[in-house]
């Protein structure tokens, strides 16, 4: 609690790594920090996706809870490295890419994080818009004004963020879920059983892509804890927070498309309060909504920030950015993702779809690759102090990781499904989508069997900075050793 007590309330820290002493947190607020992000409006309109693609609510909830699991397990597992390497998740990438080869994919986790933002910035700025009684397009700005200033005061502002709204979004769910329950047979829509492969797949992926688009920056969120902390109890801290979230959401949306009699689309936020009537009641599910996307909103905000500056700091070979430098680069990216959402309101729910579905391919590559390299190849052995320095022990370039990852991208495009591209196996495979189950497996049995072969030298115990005012027996290396 001291260390919680003098830290400041603007974060000082960026993408450099955090030492023991300004480590602190419980592993209750990872919980509470990734429940908040999934209780919100885009999880509901993902879920929803699902019944309004073609499934039934039986299936496309079985569906949805098997991907949450799949995906979530993923995230998890990244979630777990930040307590021991104290860095932002895609810093640690340097070891399979290169310091500056881990660019490649850094610079697609940044389209990523544009498009989340941009798309949940489209539904915060309704719900915005109905509560204050002005267009969705000022709602937008309204909200990325809230972001910017979130974003920019960092950590713990967004962990407190994430605690209030956790339990403003229990309270809203399951106030809704009442509402739903007493105006729809649930039992009834739950006998309606129409089974098909293309629909049961849809369901898993998209819940799939949702917890697996967390990977790129989970650990980011878990790398203030004690090094000491459990890897397991982390994981479970994190992967449940999200997996419970996520699941709760979508079961919300695929209830409410199945009720909709095709009136969701295109009217998500209005039809989701319309549950709940008029009046006071529907302004503070207005409130709730635009407060639920703002722990989500920041995350990718601030994940976007890491990102560029990751960029920059492989190539100058510094991790250090100033406050304004952060301010600047927040204001670049809420304001980029602003302007998109202003652009593409009135086609949100199908690009949307495409949208998350499309990355896959470009992210469950980048996952396999880290996770079978920290787990199975180096075993967290990591040489932090190296991952600054492009003449160091991983280089500029790792072809080896590099290959993996083109390759793991090229492989998943026959199997691909989505507007931007569809790949010629999938018509035989009945409109069947399962580039991302391509895109897990061979690139991390790829991997791991070249790198156990060519892999570059291995730490024998992670090495970590020498921390101001510590000895090196004393600075938790002789320990590692």
């Amino acid at each position: 609690m001291a260390a919680n007590d003098t830290t400041p309330l603007i974060e000082r820290r960026s993408i450099d790594y955090i030492p023991e002493v300004e480590r602190h947190g419980r592993l209750l607020s990872q919980f509470t920090l990734w429940m908040g992000a999934n209780l919100q409006i885009t999880a509901i309109v993902t879920g929803a996706l699902a019944v309004v693609l073609g499934g039934d609510v039986f299936w496309s909830l079985i569906g949805l809870l098997i991907g949450q699991l799949i995906g979530g397990g993923v995230m998890a597992l990244h979630a777990a490295q930040g307590p021991k390497l104290g860095l932002p998740q895609m810093i640690s990438s340097r070891v399979q890419f290169g310091v500056y080869g881990a660019a490649i994919p850094i610079v697609l986790v940044c389209l990523m994080y544009l498009g989340f933002t941009a798309t949940g910035t489209v539904l915060s700025g309704q719900a915005l818009g109905q509560l204050f009684g002005v267009s969705d397009s000022v709602g937008i700005l309204i909200f990325a004004s809230v972001i910017v200033l979130v974003t920019v005061l960092g950590y713990r502002v967004i962990h407190f963020i994430g605690r209030v709204a956790s339990v403003i979004g229990v309270i809203a769910f399951v106030y809704l879920f009442s509402r739903l329950v007493s105006q729809t047979d649930v039992g009834a829509l739950l006998q309606i059983r129409h089974f098909s492969w293309s629909s049961f797949l849809l369901a898993v992926s998209l819940a799939a892509s949702w917890q697996i688009a967390f990977g790129p920056y989970v650990a980011d969120y878990s790398r203030y804890l004690p090094s000491a902390t459990s890897s397991v109890k982390t994981f479970l801290a994190a992967g449940a927070g999200s997996v419970i979230g996520a699941q709760v959401a979508m079961v919300l949306g695929v209830f409410a498309a199945a009720m909709s009699n095709g009136q969701f689309a295109g009217h998500e936020v209005a039809y989701i309060v319309g549950l709940s009537g008029t009046g006071a009641t529907a302004a503070l599910l207005y409130f709730s909504i635009a407060f639920g996307k703002v722990t989500i909103s920041t995350l990718n905000s601030y994940g976007s920030f890491m990102c560029i500056a990751t960029i920059i700091s492989g190539f100058r070979g510094r991790l250090e950015v100033t406050r304004l430098q952060r301010l600047v680069f927040v204001l670049v990216i809420v304001g980029t993702a602003t302007l998109i959402a202003l652009l593409g309101q009135h086609s949100f729910l199908g690009a949307f779809k495409s949208f998350i579905l499309f990355l896959l391919a470009f992210f469950t590559p980048w996952s396999a690759i880290n996770l079978v390299d920290y787990y199975c190849i180096t075993r967290e052995r990591y040489d932090v102090p190296a991952l600054a320095d492009p003449n160091g022990r991983y280089g500029r370039w790792n072809l080896l990781g590099i290959s993996v990852y083109v390759f793991g991208v090229l492989v998943q495009l026959p199997f691909i499904s989505t507007k931007f591209y569809t790949g010629p196996l999938v018509a035989a495979l009945g409109d069947v989508d399962i580039s991302w189950i391509i895109g897990l497996v061979l690139p991390a049995a790829l991997y791991y069997l070249c790198a156990k072969k060519w892999h570059g030298t291995v730490p024998d115990h992670l090495i970590l900075p020498v921390e101001q005012g510590a000895t090196p027996t004393t600075n938790g290396l002789a320990a590692q050793a």
